[in-house]
This record gives structure tokens, C-alpha cells and sequence, in this order.
């Protein structure tokens, strides 16, 4: 594809609004559209929403990745579908602000398990898999430039039922460690902040509950694999450099302070890449680059 005259007109938007080379539709056709054919196939005739939850790493690409299966199933298939991510449901700032009081100081940061509202995120899916005819489901959203929830009457509004519901977040599908695992503080931030454990103790008591809760729906798993932990705090130190380009470093994070924020994910991201690709249904394994070198599971086509 040498250049997007030819695109379909969905494409080519697609492309603009998310700021991708005309190369990201090779790629899609490749290794996502098939697998969307796939969704497709597994929705006909179902009672309620197929749920596909998507796991990856801070800056893998798969919120680009669920965003292009969501369009390509509206736009080619014709059915309702709807892209969410689980940062839709960040619990509000003062509900953080309590739980740092509370439990422990390092649960204002928004990201770890426990900071998401999961009853509410249930409540929604559940209202997106009403039968035809009732009104139209509020979705919440987040506001990340204010760190707070953005007001319900900001909320888009979307209209049930629908054939297909894609999750994305980079925690999703990760169950608890072993009690054991947790003794040994794996960074610095675990170490000097977290010295007695009751912070990854608390987020790793959440992944057997509500977000146990919220796993057991999902009917489909699919997972874009970094290479590695090392790999995903250089692609996060990308991003702040090419913020700090065009936002002449106001409001972007300087080295120790991009390191420190990657310490709160680092325990989950290991412990994700080490544990998720067996239960997955389609594993995507990518390189430095960020391209994908091979896929793997028992959705991959014949």
C-alpha cells in the first residue's frame, strides 16, 4: 500500500485520527483482521455480547489494536460493537484519596488493581447486554488530565444490545500471586514505600476477587506480548520524549520520576508475561519494534 487514495474511507479515517502510517493496515490485515473474521463468527446468533478482553503492556498497542477490531467489525461485518478500557473506571480521585488513607499511601496512584471500580464496570456490561428496547446505557469515561472521573453527563451514551464488547487493559486476566512471591520487594519502590508488603498485598488480594469476578465473563482472550519488562519502560520513555517535544517538557515526566511511576506496574507486568500467553486464546509476541514477529493459541487460522 503506497499510499491511501485507495483506502477504504473508513481506513484512511481511522489512520488520521489515530496518527498511524498507511504500513499499521498492513500489519492489521495480516495478523488482526483474520482473528476479527474469527469474533465475528463466534457472536453469530449468541444471546448476549461476546466479551473479548485484551491484555498488554503500557504502550504495546492495544488500545490501537481494539480500536481497529471494534471498526473493522462495524465497518465490514455490520455489527454493534463497542471498544472499552478498563481506565474507563478508574475509581474517582477521592475515593483513591480515602483508600491512601486507609490501606496505604501508594493507592492514590491510579493503575494497580483496586483502583478501578470493577461493580461499576460489571453494572455497565450488564446494561450493554439488555434486550432491544430499552434505553440507552451511559458508559463511563475517565478524565486523566484532571486524575478524576469525568462528570456522568460527559458519560457517551450507547444504545443495547450489542453483538460484540472488546475490553483492553494492561492488568486484565491477571489472577493472584502465591503468598510467597509477595515477600521480596522487586524494585526500589517496593522496597522504600512499600517496606511491610501491604500495598502489593492489598492489590494482589483484589485480583481474586472483584477482578476474578470480572475475568470469569470474558469469552475470548487476546494478548499483544512485549518481548519484556525492560522493553516496555523503553517504549514508556519513548512516549515521554515525544511528549516532551512537542509540550517543551511542561507537564512530562523527567527520568527518576518516569522510573518511579513504572515501578508501581512492574511487579504485574512480569508477572503477566510470565503467566498469561498459556491461558490465552491468540498470543501476538512483539519485537523492540513494537512489530509482531509471530502469533500463537488455538485461535489461529488453520
Amino acid at each position: 500500500m503506497a499510499d491511501r487514495r485507495h483506502l477504504a474511507h473508513w481506513r484512511n479515517d481511522f489512520l488520521e485520527s489515530h496518527g498511524l502510517p498507511v504500513a499499521y493496515l498492513e500489519q492489521a490485515a495480516r495478523w488482526f483482521e483474520p482473528i476479527a473474521a474469527a469474533l465475528a463468527m463466534h457472536c453469530s446468533g449468541a444471546n448476549r455480547p461476546l466479551l473479548v478482553g485484551i491484555n498488554g503492556a503500557q504502550g504495546s498497542g492495544k488500545t490501537t489494536l481494539s480500536a481497529y477490531l471494534c471498526e473493522w467489525l462495524v465497518r465490514e461485518k455490520g455489527l454493534r460493537a463497542l471498544s472499552l478500557s478498563i481506565d474507563d473506571v478508574y475509581r474517582t480521585r477521592a475515593e483513591r484519596q480515602q483508600l491512601a488513607r486507609d490501606v496505604h499511601p501508594l493507592l492514590v496512584t491510579r493503575g494497580v488493581p483496586g483502583t478501578h471500580d470493577i461493580p461499576l464496570l460489571l453494572q455497565t456490561l450488564d446494561a450493554l447486554g439488555s434486550a432491544p428496547g430499552t434505553l440507552p446505557v451511559a458508559v463511563p469515561r475517565f478524565d486523566k488530565a484532571r486524575d478524576d472521573r469525568a462528570p456522568a453527563t460527559h458519560w457517551p451514551r450507547v444504545q443495547p444490545p450489542l453483538d460484540v464488547i472488546l475490553l483492553e487493559g494492561w492488568c486484565l486476566g491477571a489472577g493472584p500471586q502465591a503468598p510467597e512471591a509477595l515477600v521480596a520487594p522487586c524494585n526500589a519502590l517496593e522496597r522504600d514505600e512499600d517496606s511491610e508488603g501491604r500495598w502489593r498485598d492489598y492489590v494482589n488480594r483484589q485480583l481474586g476477587a472483584d477482578y476474578a469476578s470480572l475475568h470469569a465473563r470474558v469469552d475470548t482472550w487476546l494478548m499483544l506480548q512485549a518481548p519484556s519488562f525492560d522493553e516496555v519502560l523503553r517504549w514508556r520513555s519513548e512516549q515521554e520524549d515525544k511528549l516532551r517535544a512537542r509540550q517543551s517538557g511542561a507537564g512530562v515526566m523527567d527520568a527518576a520520576a518516569l522510573g518511579r511511576f513504572v515501578q508501581h506496574y512492574e511487579r504485574l507486568t512480569r508477572h503477566c508475561l510470565e503467566t498469561l500467553p498459556a491461558r490465552m486464546d491468540l498470543v501476538w509476541s512483539l519485537d523492540r519494534q513494537r512489530q509482531i514477529t509471530h502469533w500463537r493459541g488455538p485461535l489461529v487460522p488453520a
